[in-house]
């Protein structure tokens, strides 16, 4: 079995198992035979030198990947337990419980107060006073609400670069999802926002369980618990991160980070 997948009498502090996972994009191999566990209420990093499939990997896991024709994959996601791939289980419903900002800041071309709302609204609530409350929570959770509270109803799109992510974030967390997925979120930001996003991580995990894809390596260090490193769709090593970054077990992660290659 992959060094990557806990150990069974771990398993209710779970929040995904992923065994033998292989993707492909057409006639092209993303992932190859992938295993691994993540763990809940944790902060687990994803790194890998471009084109690896850490993007594929994470969006296996709230079947996003899905929405691409050319995609598809063998093996196994379990969620909490549950098989996300059964025919039986609904992909929107995972989806709402497994939330994802990308690495561009995308919000709607509407208020920040609508931004937030919106999720909430698609699954049926109308009372404002609940959407205010919804609103102003997640606003809270994503460390936003001192700065746009007497703003609620301007443009989105007004905001800066790294309120746009947090907002997206806010977005994210305004339905009560279970597992927050970021991919790449800090790669459009400067160092002042990045540092922003980065407290707000540590305040998240309190409450969710993160998966953060990141090219940046002294990020993953400081922020993530757990640390997967992926090599031309193989998973070549995950484990703590402290012991990743200063005794790797695999000599590819040592070349990957002293520099040698990536």
């Amino acid at each position: 079995m992959n060094s990557g997948v806990l150990p069974v009498d771990q398993e209710l502090s779970v929040a995904f198992g992923i065994e033998h996972l292989s993707c492909w994009y057409g006639d092209f191999q993303a992932l190859k035979s992938v295993s691994m566990s993540i763990p809940e209420k944790q902060i687990t990093a994803i790194i890998g030198p471009s084109g690896c499939g850490k993007s594929t990997l994470i969006r296996c896991l709230n079947r996003i990947n899905d929405l691409n024709p050319e995609f598809r994959s063998h093996g196994h996601i379990y969620f909490k337990g549950q098989e996300i791939n059964d025919p039986s289980v609904d992909p929107i419903e995972i989806r709402l419980r497994v939330g994802m900002v990308f690495q561009k800041p995308n919000p709607f071309p509407k208020s920040i107060y609508e931004n937030v709302a919106y999720g909430p609204r698609l699954c049926g609530e109308r009372r404002s006073s609940t959407l205010d409350s919804i609103v102003e929570e997640s606003l809270q959770h994503a460390a936003l609400w001192e700065e746009v509270q007497d703003k609620l109803r301007q443009n989105a799109l007004t905001l800066s670069g790294g309120q746009q992510q947090r907002l997206c974030i806010a977005r994210a967390l305004a339905v009560d999802p279970e597992v927050l997925l970021l991919d790449e979120p800090c790669s459009a930001l400067d160092p002042m926002a990045t540092a922003k996003i980065e407290e707000l991580l540590f305040a998240l995990k309190k409450n969710y369980t993160v998966v953060l894809v990141t090219h940046n390596m002294q990020q993953a260090a400081r922020v993530s618990d757990d640390t997967g490193f992926l090599l031309l769709g193989e998973l070549v090593e995950r484990g703590p991160t402290g012991k990743i970054f200063t005794n790797p077990s695999d000599p590819r992660t040592e070349a990957y980070m002293t520099g040698r290659f990536g």
